[in-house]
């Protein structure tokens, strides 16, 4: 029996896909972010269900990233979104990933490193709109970046891309603000180099500004069927791709002031039985679940009682109990007629979706199937 396991259905993310691309014009292309292990999915797995169901990019933030979908056999175009220091350039190239320019000293870099290459590396330049992380914060120095790209034989410009801060808040306009500084930067670049590709949309963008989509969107967090807005992923016709399972290890009953877990974090008031679950902070359970999360048995809530611990979790059965050692125990999931989701999780302790599934770590192993039928 599986201490902990991550189920994920590559058929809703595939579906997901297909779903993010009826909210596009035909014209705009999806790329489908998968950085991060595939936001705790399984970047491979993820990427490959992804172009099935539509996209036609793959974005990551490393080069490693990217060569590890190259070395699995993924031909199509790879978007290195992070930076790039000059000993990681060899990695991006011998991937053939694109990769994005803010800075004439990097292109510089990038020209010599690419010198020997027998076709130019392909290069985005990014515009900080607000974001306030990667990119120049000035038009200006942006398309003289995309000049200085442009008068390299090695190098061929073909993007030009900006990140929005708050598309996930549909109350906060400074996403306007943003388009309203990326839209004559790309029309100047666009009239200088036709045909570029612009692309400043994530997850949010997509379904909050369709003027945001331009001719590509990069989409991550709906993908794996997820809600950007942190509300509902399922009113947004998205599917769950991951659920979170362990299973109950040992049963024992518990008298009034019997404790359970490091720190005496909680000690019984009544007669009642606890349950231990081999999962803990070690394998993504936060310790800030402590006293502070539900785990689904038998198709009921029971509560996580105690401090989390490393490989170990316990959970409140009630004096009625009736629970037996090896029945399965979900995190994130449906159990019976009970649900529970990533949302959930992050909302107990005021954190992102993104934050629960990247947390997930490699010590769980990932099965994957398509609708129940093993993948």
């Amino acid at each position: 029996m599986v201490r902990a396991l991550a189920r994920v259905n590559l058929a809703a993310i595939e579906r997901n896909a297909d779903r993010i691309r009826r909210e596009l014009d035909p014209r705009v292309m999806l790329c489908a972010v998968v950085n991060a292990n595939g936001y705790g999915h399984g970047a491979l797995p993820a990427a490959r269900a992804a172009l099935a169901g539509g996209a036609s990019w793959l974005a990551v933030a490393t080069a490693v990233e990217a060569a590890e979908l190259r070395a699995a056999g993924i031909r199509t175009p790879i978007l290195v979104m992070g930076a790039i220091s000059y000993e990681e350039l060899p990695l991006a190239l011998a991937a053939d990933a694109d990769v994005v320019a803010w800075s004439e000293s990097f292109v510089s870099e990038l020209s010599a490193a690419a010198f020997v290459r027998d076709r130019p590396v392909r290069v985005h330049v990014k515009l900080d709109t607000g974001m306030g992380r990667l990119g120049t914060r000035v038009s200006a120095d942006a398309l003289a970046v995309a000049e200085e790209v442009s008068s390299r034989r090695s190098l061929e410009l073909v993007g030009a891309m900006t990140h929005f801060a708050t598309a996930d808040d549909p109350d906060d306009d400074f996403m306007q603000v943003q388009l309203a500084r990326f839209e004559p930067f790309v029309a100047e670049l666009r009239r200088r180099h036709p045909g570029i590709v612009a692309h400043a949309a994530n997850s949010g963008a997509v379904f909050s500004e369709p003027g945001s989509h331009f001719d590509l969107v990069r989409c991550g967090i709906a993908l794996y069927g997820l809600d950007p807005m942190q509300e509902s992923a399922q009113a947004r016709g998205l599917e769950p791709a991951l659920e979170l399972t362990s299973y109950v290890a040992a049963v024992k009953a518990a008298a009034p002031g019997d404790s359970a877990g490091y720190g005496r974090r909680f000690e019984a008031h009544r007669d009642t039985c606890l349950a231990t679950l081999p999962i803990g902070y070690a394998d993504g359970i936060r310790r800030a679940f402590t006293n502070n999360l539900d785990v689904l048995i038998s198709g009921r809530r029971h509560p996580l009682v105690g401090a989390v611990s490393m490989d170990n979790i316990t959970v409140e059965l009630g004096q009625e109990a009736s629970v037996e050692p090896g029945v399965r125990a979900t995190i994130i999931g449906r159990n019976g007629s009970e649900h529970q989701s990533a949302e959930d999780l992050a909302a107990r302790i005021d954190t992102i979706n993104y934050e629960i599934v990247c947390g997930i770590s490699a010590r769980v192993p990932r099965e994957y199937h398509r609708d129940g039928v093993p993948a």
